[in-house]
């Protein structure tokens, strides 16, 4: 069982509102992207009854029991008989990036676990599991453009907003921003000026005058190597710019391959495609 979860970004994002349960209220467009990961899971042959979990490639920081592909075996079982399971996660989306990594093999190893285990269990009890992973999990469980709100599990999907054949180019300096420091550093909270949908579908040359990250405004200024990369990926042409959710990649959306490569960006991640 092989599945290939993928990376999103985000286009715009306002944090709205302060909760009461100390979550923020915010309004995004998710969207998905072609940076993947490499899921494979196998029931375990030998006499061992606890999962193993080998993580290769871009490996996180942290406890790999703690690993939110763990949680969703664990999830899971609390619904199906699932046998003990020996897992390979190969990372490629960068941790701590701001691109949904840990939530997108969540996700995907929820599908998965139901496809082979739970065939029964309905979409509405996935994504009510995918919830209590994260709040942006919901989302990949769609393969499409979203508009988020709520604390991100609320969606509507956009699939008309299509970036197909523009060119992608991801930066991750090795910049680690814990979400809840994001969160904790928030200098203002803010509206977009029009309902998310209304914007995500003007022409994209006017995203930059009309689409902001919340984030930008107090992480630029504590980090502005970050700041740095959106400059620079507006000098070489991008058409917009942006950090991506709490950060620290950003990502330049472009009318042709951009001429930058990884020696432009140093000690940086640097990834970049066709849409």
């Amino acid at each position: 069982m092989i599945v290939f979860p993928h990376a999103k970004i985000n286009l715009g994002l306002y944090i709205t509102r302060k909760l009461s349960n100390g979550y923020h209220s915010l309004e995004t467009l998710f969207y998905p992207i072609p940076l993947e990961d490499v899921l494979e899971v196998l029931p375990r042959t030998d006499d061992h009854t606890e999962d193993e979990l080998l993580i290769s490639g871009v490996v996180p920081e942290g406890n790999p029991n703690d690993n939110l592909v763990l949680k969703a075996v664990r999830a899971m079982r609390e619904t199906a008989h699932i046998p003990p399971l020996q897992i390979a996660l190969h990372k490629h989306i960068p941790a701590q990036a701001g691109m949904g990594g840990g939530s997108a093999d969540a996700t995907a190893m929820l599908r998965l676990l139901r496809d082979e285990y739970a065939p029964q269990t309905d979409y509405e009890q996935i994504a009510n599991i995918a919830k209590r992973l994260g709040a942006d999990c919901p989302f990949f469980l769609y393969n499409t453009a979203c508009v988020g709100r709520g604390i991100g599990e609320i969606l509507t999907p956009m699939p008309e907003v299509d970036l197909s054949g523009y060119h992608i180019l991801v930066v991750k300096p090795p910049i680690a921003i814990r979400t809840a420091e994001a969160f904790g550093g928030l200098k203002h909270l803010s509206k977009p000026p029009q309902p998310i949908e209304d914007l995500v579908l003007r022409p994209i040359c006017e995203w930059k005058d009309c689409l902001c990250n919340d984030f930008e405004t107090s992480l630029f200024p504590i980090y502005p190597a970050i700041a740095e990369i959106k400059t620079r990926l507006y000098d070489h042409g991008a058409i917009y710019a942006s950090m991506s959710g709490s950060g620290s990649a950003v990502y330049g959306i472009f009318a042709e391959k951009p001429q930058l490569r990884q020696e432009d960006f140093a000690n940086c991640f640097v990834w970049q495609t066709r849409l």
